[in-house]
């Protein structure tokens, strides 16, 4: 039995330049990913979007691993997301249960499959619980409209808030790639058919649709508040036009009866 286990350690990773660092065997490699062969029966694949995933390691050398690719990583968490898998070699068939698969082959193509699926499920977890902080987020506010009519947010928070929520759909978008299925899968049809069932339970296509309603929903809120706001500001400066124009008649008044 061997054991997958795959970290969110960071909001993304400089691949480039860890690549030149480290001096492991690497087996596969591109702008967004890493996969190396560490040891026998060990291995370890890097992604940009911070995600590392190990198999057949043992705590103190997934510690050491962290700590030596600290330094390549962008916002390093305290707090790191995981996810374990187990993998039964020697099977009479491949099968899928919870938690762990059971494979005829236990190839280096095979194994990479498992440990990508695994590291995308842990990138879906994170990028979910982002998606379900800006809910929360988003709905303290309509709470507060709908309790006192107007908004408690200020014209620069709304604008952070904007930015908050763009950046995290485009970090999302820059990583669609991960849940597309590697190109061997094509061409192998025992490894597309690990990879199908993999994706099923894993449950990454409604995981992946959830995290899309979430931020579409976040985004239609935003839309509202930014109208608000413009009407608001828009009330604002005919007030101010107004106050204008009556102390400009004041004036005039005044230079009249004083003239």
């Amino acid at each position: 039995m061997l054991a997958v286990l795959s970290y969110q350690i960071a909001d993304s990773i400089d691949i480039k330049s860890f690549k030149t660092f480290f001096k492991g065997d690497v087996l596969y490699n591109d702008a967004d990913e890493l996969f190396f062969k560490t040891d026998t029966d060990q291995y370890v694949y890097v992604f940009k979007y911070g995600v590392v995933c190990f198999l057949n390691y043992e705590t103190d050398g997934i510690d050491r691993f962290v700590h030596l690719i600290s330094p390549y990583c962008r916002n390093l968490f305290e707090q790191k997301l995981s996810e374990e898998f187990q993998v039964e070699t020697g099977a009479k068939e491949n099968k899928f249960g919870y938690n762990v698969i059971e494979i005829t082959n236990a190839s280096v193509d095979i194994l990479r499959l498992i440990m990508l699926n695994v590291s995308q499920s842990v990138a879906l977890d994170y990028y979910s619980d982002q998606t379900n902080k800006l809910l929360e987020e988003t709905n303290s506010h309509t709470e507060i409209l709908e309790k006192k009519g107007k908004l408690d947010i200020s014209g620069r928070n709304l604008i952070k808030y904007i930015g908050k929520t763009l950046n995290l759909k485009n970090r999302i978008a820059e990583n669609l790639y991960i849940f597309d299925s590697p190109p061997e899968t094509w061409e192998d049809e025992n490894l597309n058919k690990i990879d199908i069932g993999l994706k099923r339970t894993f449950d990454l296509q409604e995981r992946f649709r959830n995290i899309e309603e979430g931020l579409e929903i976040v985004k239609e809120n935003l839309e509202l508040f930014k109208d608000i706001m413009q009407y608001r500001n828009s009330n604002l400066l005919e007030w101010i036009i107004i106050m204008l124009i009556f102390v400009e008649v004041m004036n005039l008044l005044f230079e009249k009866l004083f003239r």
